[in-house]
């Protein structure tokens, strides 16, 4: 629970903020520099640099990074063959097809996701599993969506 002192504090940032005091400061929008050392432990930041420099990344970040890409793909995937289909609707056999794919594509991303929730340090680290029926359920949306701005066409 806040105390009066805390209370009268948030009260002058909000107020400070309505009034646009924290507008147009410099390098708004930009990302801070966290390269300064006043930022990191002194004995490890000459290490920090040296990986940072070299490209070097956690072998479970590494992880994470390639199930996002793995996943944007087959998502792309999916979106061609729907997008295809949506022109050629005598062609179920194709969309059948590709949902078979992506299905077994998502079967294996979960087992790599299971795999690497097991591998953060923090469960807060951890990635959901894909469902197939909201991803597909979102390409079609995604298909509607544009269809309706465009005025059918």
């Amino acid at each position: 629970m806040m105390n009066d002192r805390e209370n009268a504090i948030e009260d002058a940032i909000r107020r400070a903020v309505q009034d646009g005091q924290f507008s147009n400061l410099p390098g708004a929008g930009k990302p801070l520099n966290m390269d300064d050392p006043a930022y990191e432990d002194p004995e490890w930041w000459l290490a920090h640099h040296l990986l940072k420099e070299n490209d070097f990344t956690l072998p479970w970040i590494a992880e994470r990074q390639e199930i996002e890409a793995l996943l944007e793909q087959a998502r792309l995937r999916l979106r061609r063959t729907w997008l295809w289909y949506q022109n050629l609707p005598d062609r179920a056999d194709e969309w059948t097809r590709a949902r078979g794919i992506f299905e077994d594509s998502v079967a294996e991303l979960n087992r790599r996701i299971r795999d690497y929730n097991l591998t953060v340090p923090s469960p807060r680290f951890q990635r959901l599993f894909v469902r197939v029926d909201r991803e597909i359920q979102r390409i079609q949306r995604l298909d509607l969506d544009s269809h309706e701005k465009t005025g059918g066409r």
